[in-house]
């Protein structure tokens, strides 16, 4: 079956109103293909969006795209975070594990996907590329399908593969892939939480990461380790010294072992074209991914997560500040909760202790609003550069105590202080 292409604006013209339409994301986002969607306001109206994290420039703030389009976003990312904060946009909670259910189940029926793809093979299969994630499921389930075709995509393995037959449409579109250098922005803080997490993590382990610097720093701190393992959400480009050094090997693993398993990739170009056609890498499925139930057959298994806030109790906000939504719970439920479930397993919230104005992230209490992604029941370890401390097991005077011992020392008086007026008995 020969491929068959078509403009941006005869593709997108399968949209109707009415719609919902799912974005592809991460490093995946078509951009073209949604922006000459955009174009439609006014000839369309009332097409809901369905998205997780996407990148580039999506031109949506203007008065003829709000009234005819809707986000409804299922992780917010920076693009869109203001639309999904305003009367046009909201956010689903839900774990990332189970966001194929939504589609799967028509809790969320898809009208039209609309991914980006590598070109197509021999044989006519194009893959997703960078981002399996849900994507995957929404391919399959989706009445219509949209694929932007792009060169610059990496060919992936694992559940990667969709032939050509199962698009309605495709355009060609070469285009730069997004690229972010978590690397970059690692500091001295960054690097003494890498080094505290790096502590923890014993030989052998599986590994998973959450987005930002600290998994970097973390990363950085691993050189003298041994079989290390990878089975996690997402990765970057900090995995790739330690896969040319010989410290991760994924020997260990129980789940698809000599491999790493992962469900979407964001990094630079360096980080694209090391998982092209690179069959030691399997991007699966993040409802197979995020199981508990399949994370916790591997050995050892560490969940490295971040958080915004964490309360002298040990409730975790990941996803808002206060009220404005920020991200969204992603796969850190899913992680952590996997890991605890390991024998030997080791889940980590790592975050600096004090925002970049200064504000304590150890709280007395959340921010009004703010949503717990992480309870209380499930926070094991918190590092920040201050330390590491356990919370499983102890009663909440207790933990407060240890959290205030790894608080930014500007701040331990008036913690103590809160901690004194919340569980001091007369």
């Amino acid at each position: 079956m020969e491929a068959k292409y078509v403009s941006a604006e005869e593709a997108v013209s399968i949209v109707e109103s009415g719609n919902r339409v799912f974005i592809h994301g991460s490093a995946a986002t078509p951009l073209h293909l949604v922006n000459q969607l955009l174009k439609r306001a006014g000839t369309i109206n009332n097409v809901e969006l369905i998205a997780i994290s996407t990148y580039g420039n999506i031109e949506w703030d203007t008065p003829q795209v709000k009234e005819s389009f809707y986000l409804n976003s299922l992780f917010v990312s920076a693009n869109v975070r203001d639309w999904v904060n305003s009367p046009y946009g909201d956010y689903v909670p839900v774990f990332l594990s189970e966001i194929p259910t939504l589609f799967k189940e028509n809790i969320l029926p898809l009208d039209v996907a609309i991914v980006q793809v590598s070109p197509p093979d021999q044989h006519g299969y194009c893959t997703l590329g960078t981002s399996i994630d849900a994507a995957w499921t929404a391919v399959r389930t989706a009445k219509k399908v949209i694929a932007q075709v792009n060169p610059q995509m990496p060919r992936t393995h694992g559940d990667a593969h969709i032939h050509i037959s199962k698009f309605n449409a495709m355009v060609w579109e070469e285009a730069a892939l997004p690229e972010v250098d978590y690397g970059s922005k690692v500091d001295d803080v960054a690097l003494k939480i890498g080094a505290h997490v790096a502590e923890l993590i014993e030989d052998g382990s599986t590994l998973q990461m959450g987005i930002g610097s600290i998994p970097d720093a973390v990363l950085r701190s691993l050189t003298n380790h041994k079989g290390l393992g990878i089975h996690t959400e997402m990765f970057s480009d900090g995995v790739i010294p330690l896969v040319e050094s010989g410290v991760i090997t994924n020997e260990h693993k129980k789940i698809r072992p000599g491999k790493i398993v992962s469900t979407f990739t964001m990094g630079t170009r360096k980080l694209y074209d090391f998982v092209d056609d690179n069959p030691n890498i399997s991007f699966m499925d993040v409802a197979y991914v995020n199981d508990t139930a399949i994370i916790r057959k591997n050995p050892k298994v560490v969940a490295i997560n971040s958080a915004i806030e964490i309360d002298l109790t040990g409730q975790i906000c990941a996803d808002s500040l206060g009220t404005y939504q920020f991200s969204g719970i992603g796969g850190q439920m899913d992680f952590m909760r996997g890991a605890s479930l390991c024998p030997g397993g080791k889940p980590i919230i790592a975050l600096p202790s004090v925002t970049r104005k200064g504000i304590s992230r150890i709280a007395p209490m959340l921010k009004e609003g703010a949503g717990v992604v992480t309870t209380r029941g499930h926070a094991h370890y918190v590092v920040t550069e201050y330390g590491v401390v356990n919370l499983y097991g102890k009663n909440m005077e207790q933990r407060a105590k240890l959290l205030i011992s790894i608080a930014h020392p500007d701040h331990r008086e008036d913690l103590e202080r809160a901690l004194y007026n919340r569980f001091e008995k007369n």
